[in-house]
């Protein structure tokens, strides 16, 4: 039951070394609602709850979401578990909201293998939330894939991918359509069986749409494109892992209109490898890659191999990184000050109680 769930040696192994023996079983969350799952184990669907104890110490990425491995310890007479532990993940999908960078992060998915980035063609594509997009998936460990959908309802498809090719977008590209059929075999084909999918894209771009072509049938609620805008109305509310009559597993995420970066370093110097091979090459290593004589960066913007747009959106997802990583160090700072108040707050009245009781 749980092989076809993605079930491998490197979580049998983290599972037997230390729940085994403590009457857990291991099971998959394949469904996220407000406050349980449902988690595939090797004798069905189960519901589950986390443990106060998780919810307390783990932080919000370390709650359990879509995609984990968990150690449940079962109520044989109830027929409910409790979700004692998360397997030690090979990947996570996580956001951060872009309005308030203070805020904790969210994760979206764990142990995905492939994320296809979702939007459409007609009137949803964004070049630069395509780039935000693929650093948040670059640094998830996941590999990804750029889906445009609704190829039917515009004419000049191959415009747009070379568009994208002059924006350095070097993951691979697919445009699709859910009615008609175009470019699902080639989307079809980075879903490999025992691997796990997960889309991501705004709200109304078809994700729904695609999982029910994919299902054929209506498993996704959906809603008619709009007229006005050609937008489709995403009626998604929850995070589902569905696995596809080719073996492969695909996550519906509810739409998300932007994804904050946090600790995304690597995924953004993947996405912008030549603009951080082109600040190597400046003349004085400390440029600010401004005005300096002898910067590359200038010089590459200067002669057309660097695209304006392209470096000012890397500034842009730098400085942003920068401002989240303060927010979040000072809200640290801030819930430390308040634990060390409190602690000496009890610690003083204790020091009295202990001196009455002598007196």
């Amino acid at each position: 039951m749980i092989e076809r769930y993605g079930w491998t040696d490197y979580f049998a192994d983290a599972f037997q070394k230390k729940y085994a023996r403590s009457g857990f079983i291991a099971g998959r969350v394949v469904l996220q609602q407000r406050g349980s799952y449902t988690v595939v184990t090797e004798n069905g669907p189960v519901t589950a709850r986390p443990t106060g104890r998780l919810l307390h110490e783990a932080d919000d990425i370390g709650q359990p979401c879509v995609g984990d491995w968990v150690a449940l310890l079962m109520d044989k007479k109830a027929g409910i578990g409790t979700v004692q532990a998360v397997l030690p993940r090979k990947s996570a999908l996580v956001r951060r909201a872009i309005e308030d960078a203070s805020r904790a992060t969210q994760i979206i998915a764990a142990n995905v293998d492939v994320a296809f980035i979702v939007t459409s063609l007609n009137a949803d594509l964004n070049l630069r939330r395509i780039q935000r997009y693929l650093a948040a998936v670059r640094q998830s460990g996941a590999r990804p894939v750029v889906v445009l959908t609704k190829a039917d309802l515009v004419d000049n498809a191959a415009e747009k991918i070379a568009e994208m090719r002059d924006q350095e977008i070097d993951s691979p590209v697919v445009a699709i359509s859910s009615r008609s059929g175009e470019g699902l075999d080639e989307f079809l084909s980075y879903v490999r069986a025992g691997e796990t999918c997960v889309m991501i894209g705004s709200s109304g771009v078809g994700k729904s749409t695609l999982v029910n072509t994919l299902l054929a049938e209506d498993r996704m609620v959906t809603r008619e494109v709009r007229e006005n805008d050609d937008q489709g109305r995403h009626t998604t509310s929850h995070r589902e892992l569905i696995v596809l009559p080719s073996g492969g597993m695909l996550v519906d995420t509810p739409g998300i209109r932007e994804i904050g970066l946090l600790d995304a370093e690597e995924g953004v110097a993947e996405v912008f490898d030549d603009v951080e091979d082109l600040m190597t090459q400046c003349k004085f290593s400390n440029c600010s890659h401004v005005s300096e004589p002898g910067c590359a960066v200038q010089g590459a913007i200067k002669d057309g191999s660097l695209l304006l747009d392209r470096w000012t959106h890397f500034v842009q997802l730098q400085l942003e990184m920068a401002e989240a990583k303060d927010k979040v160090d000072k809200t640290a700072r801030d819930a430390e000050r308040r634990r060390l108040a409190a602690t000496q707050k009890n610690y003083r009245a204790t020091k009295r109680n202990y001196r009455g009781s002598k007196d």
